[in-house]
């Protein structure tokens, strides 16, 4: 798990006055940090440098550069404008790096020119320069941070597309935006000079990595299905969206699972059915496929009258009820995606808040539901999920566009529930389960648009 941060100057300034490091020694790493992100093999290297502390980065690794096996060469579209890309410029002229008057082919191009500081509109000199960059046939590598993308993750008209992103100092929330993954790519975080545990201070924001995955590996061997807990999948409307759930949760370790249907439906031979909850029941699943059909009385059954865990998703985001379990209950984990969101937020008097405007600042909508309710779990699907507890956020960055089918959310909520019935706290279901469900995903090898919710189990079993 690493530490994510919302800005990094603090740290740079802590570089300077607690470990006097100074700005030029800071460079010297982001720049070398750049150039072993080349590939080995590439031949010319073009690098196009902004007037500021990013081009200066790019200026140094060019110097590195010069001289070796590889040829560079530099564009200065704006010139060099701070007093660090003065200086950078002068050592890189002074070593022979050759300074063009345009971009010039290569088969490696670094982004230098705006950093992660953006907060302005990028005028029509970047945007064509960017332009032409995305259209190039190359390796392409970002310093920093896509030219293109605020401080926010936002995309200012038009964002760099890098293969990889060598950002400088520490991990930061823009980079897993999600209108930011198509254009950061594969991130490497640069060292500045010290080591990452005196770089870093304290955040509220965590990357997951695959090393944090635990799985409901069973390791006694005097033990029976009872040890592994009894699911109950609450089904409505739409029974097919439980079954998947049911059947995800059961491939993911549950000893039992049961089906608790208002009408007889034909179930997968594993599963259990049953009309109310079960006696040995220790996790409850609710909400997708639900419908509107059932009355309040009759959900409470499900979601007030006991002290279990509970995962709940889809139709429960749009009903009334939800804010009287919110307010009364705690093993929670709430699975919405943005339009869900959006209405969860709206039901508990949190924000009014349109899919676009929650899309523009995941983080901050994620942080405010958790300040309101931080006892509860929240994971926010999207191309990196997020998921809140005790005002702190996961980033689960593990996701591709081969979820994007009906049934793989089902899936998902099987897992967690699976391993809320195995006993897990709901917070390590919401991040092993969500990183379970993923990686399975990821390690599909047909055609992406062929992935079906079943493929997701089949996967989860080889993991």
């Amino acid at each position: 798990m690493k530490r994510v941060f919302k800005e990094v100057s603090s740290l740079d300034k802590k570089c300077y006055e607690q470990y006097f490091l100074s700005e030029d020694l800071l460079m010297e790493h982001a720049a070398s940090a750049l150039k072993n992100a080349i590939p080995q093999e590439a031949r010319h290297i073009h690098i196009v440098c902004g007037p500021g502390n990013n081009g200066a980065d790019g200026l140094a690794c060019a110097r590195m550069i010069e001289g070796g096996r590889q040829k560079v060469s530099v564009y200065l579209p704006y010139g060099a404008k701070s007093k660090m890309a003065k200086l950078q410029l002068k050592r890189a002229k002074s070593v022979g790096v050759k300074i063009c008057e345009r971009l010039v082919e290569a088969d490696v191009y670094i982004d230098a020119i705006f950093g992660s500081g953006l907060t302005r509109a990028l005028d029509e000199t970047a945007l064509k320069i960017i332009k032409s960059l995305n259209e190039k046939n190359a390796y392409k590598i970002a310093c920093d941070i896509p030219t293109g993308i605020d401080a926010n993750g936002h995309i200012l008209q038009d964002a760099f597309i890098a293969d990889t992103t060598v950002t400088m100092g520490a991990l930061k929330s823009s980079l897993f935006a999600d209108k930011a993954k198509d254009y950061v790519k594969n991130i490497k975080c640069a060292d500045l000079g010290v080591d990452s545990k005196l770089y870093e201070d304290e955040t509220d924001i965590f990357l997951l990595e695959k090393s944090d995955l635990n799985l409901p590996f069973r390791t006694n061997q005097n033990c029976h299905k009872g040890n592994f807990g009894h699911l109950n999948v609450v089904v409505g409307k739409k029974p097919g969206a439980g079954i998947i759930a049911a059947k995800a949760a059961y491939a993911f370790g549950a000893g039992l699972v049961t089906v608790v249907e208002n009408e007889p439906y034909s179930m997968p031979y594993e599963l259990m059915s049953s009309t109310t909850l079960t006696d040995n029941v220790t996790a409850i699943c609710i909400g997708m496929g639900l419908g509107n059909q059932f009355d309040n009385d009759y959900l409470r059954r499900f979601l007030l009258h006991h002290d279990l865990p509970v995962l709940i998703d889809a139709d429960l985001f749009y009903l009334d009820i939800l804010k009287e379990v919110l307010l009364h209950k705690s093993r929670l984990v709430l699975t919405p995606h943005p339009k869900e969101f959006s209405s969860l937020l709206k039901i508990m008097d949190i924000a009014d808040a349109r899919v676009s405007q929650i899309q523009s600042d995941r983080f901050g909508f994620t942080k405010l539901f958790s300040q309101k309710f931080p006892d509860i779990v929240l994971v926010l699907k999207g191309a990196n999920t997020l998921i809140a507890h005790k005002e702190k956020i996961y980033i689960q960055p593990f996701g591709s566009n081969v979820l994007s089918k009906g049934g793989s959310g089902d899936v998902l909520g099987g897992f967690i529930a699976s391993l809320l019935a195995q006993g897990y706290s709901p917070i390590d279901a919401a991040i092993n389960a969500s990183m379970a469900h993923a990686l399975s995903a990821a390690s599909f090898e047909k055609n992406n648009y062929s992935l079906s919710p079943f493929d997701i189990i089949e996967g989860v079993k080889s993991l």
